[in-house]
């Protein structure tokens, strides 16, 4: 699975991004467990997963922010 951007981010609904970020947490809890056991192919995978989970962090917030703006 590709990283995404943003952008498609911004797209989903908030439980759209609750869920993605679950999948997310448990994909990284995966890539570490992987990696802990010497079977992870691409290293590099867990550094596009955490700035994934902070992209989704990032837009919730943004999120928060515009619906207390327009409250």
């Amino acid at each position: 699975m590709a990283s995404k951007k943003a952008a498609e981010f911004k797209e989903m609904t908030a439980e759209d991004l609750q869920e993605k970020l679950k999948s997310l947490k448990q994909e990284l809890f995966n890539l570490r467990f992987q990696l802990a056991i010497n079977q992870l192919d691409n290293p590099m995978r867990i550094k596009a997963v955490k700035k994934d989970i902070a992209r989704v962090y990032t837009v919730i917030r943004e999120q928060q922010i515009e619906s207390s703006k327009n409250a």
